[in-house]
């Protein structure tokens, strides 16, 4: 299992100088690089056929061998990214403007995007906390970093692969991706239905909530100074929004990591596995009122979903998706099926048997139902069928 691991640089002003010039290098032949992948190949950019046309001229940019060889598949990563979401229908059906404007013209780089190093240009020397990193100005040694401390045992014992380099704000960082060997998972002695949604992020079929009056409070306080920032839309305005994002993004992302610790913890001490709803597609299903449109959006309910999958992974707690469709309008007890099951968004009462209680609480009991029976069909043995079996059965 493939995680990354952050760690900030601390280097000298000359040091972030040498580093800063590289970023705008690296960018710019990889610019080069795109323009001429796009002239020569259109979005069908291949790393072979690119290298033949652009290292030599690379090379004369200032960049390294091995630094050139980088940039070019950084160019050949992001075109072969552009396929994907063109093929998965991510930037519209064919014709859409959306989709047009990205098959019209190359990629590009920022100027201070991250950029890949693998071994060859970065080495790590994890007693003295430093990294050498090449750079335009030369190689330069003893660049210090730091990390939390279970940040840097990870770093220490699971490092593989390339290494990115990245400023933000100022602050230098290095992200390292690490292999982490799985946990061979147990078998569960039963299953914790989680339920996502708006109001309450997390439900859990033993009935805990992760939500919170502060969190809502603060969604709302954000919603109402992204606005007041759109209306100014000066140049000021702008960079205020894109550094609130930020801020957001972090927030919500601390959120779904505590939320995804709690559950996989309190899973892995009672000996059960853990079952979400398969949202796949969710957006496209669902209408909402207007009104509610931004709400329903503003949330990474799906980064929910992927720290719950890895933080399962490592502490080895079985994991299953289960249909979505109607968890929150069957009653666990009957089994009805009705839209009048659900008289508010909040509350469940079944018209039926009458078990009424929290609507998010009776979906995440149906996820654990439909989970348990789920585990139950996939380790089913299969029964060996004759030859005159299946000729019968024909």
């Amino acid at each position: 299992m493939k995680i990354v691991v952050q760690v900030k640089l601390l280097p000298t002003p000359e040091q972030a100088a040498a580093l800063a010039a590289t970023l705008h290098t690296c960018n710019a032949a990889a610019n080069y690089a795109s323009g001429v992948a796009f002239r020569e190949f259109g979005l069908k950019a291949r790393q072979v056929p690119l290298h033949r046309a652009v290292y030599a001229e690379l090379r004369s940019r200032g960049l390294g061998a091995q630094a050139a060889v980088r940039a070019i598949k950084k160019v050949v990563d992001a075109y072969a990214t552009l396929r994907a979401a063109i093929s998965a229908g991510r930037l519209g059906k064919e014709g859409s403007p959306r989709r047009a404007k990205a098959e019209s013209k190359s990629v590009t780089f920022r100027s201070n995007a991250a950029h890949a190093y693998d071994d060859r240009i970065l080495s790590w020397r994890y007693d003295a906390r430093t990294v050498s990193i090449w750079t335009v100005h030369g190689r330069l040694k003893g660049v210090a970093f730091t990390g939390s401390a279970m940040q840097l045992k990870t770093l220490a014992e699971h490092r593989r692969g390339e290494s990115d380099l990245l400023v933000r704000d100022g602050m230098w960082f290095l992200v390292a991706t690490c292999e982490i060997p799985e946990t061979q998972p147990y078998e569960p002695r039963d299953w914790v239905g989680v339920d996502r949604g708006i109001v309450n992020l997390a439900t859990t079929s033993d009935g805990t909530n992760y939500q919170g009056r502060g969190l809502e409070r603060y969604r709302r306080r954000m919603a109402r100074v992204r606005a007041e920032l759109q209306a100014k839309g000066t140049r000021s305005a702008k960079r205020k929004l894109k550094k609130r994002a930020r801020r957001e993004a972090r927030h919500a992302t601390h959120v779904n990591h505590a939320i995804a610790k709690s559950v996989v913890a309190d899973a892995e001490r009672t000996g059960r596995g853990i079952a979400l709803e398969d949202l796949q597609g969710i957006r496209d299903r669902t209408r909402v009122p207007r009104h509610q449109r931004a709400t329903h959006s503003s949330w990474p309910f799906h980064q929910l979903g992927q720290h719950l999958t890895y933080k399962a992974l490592r502490a080895g707690v079985p994991m299953v998706t289960v249909d979505a469709h109607y968890t929150s309008q069957t009653c666990p007890r009957c089994g009805h099926v009705s839209r009048k099951n659900r008289p508010t968004r909040d509350t469940f009462c079944c018209v039926v048997c009458g078990l009424a209680g929290p609507a998010d609480h009776i979906a995440a009991v149906n996820v654990r139902t439909r989970a348990r029976v789920a585990w139950v069909f996939v380790n089913m043995p299969h029964a060996a069928v004759s030859p005159s079996s299946r000729q019968g059965l024909s």
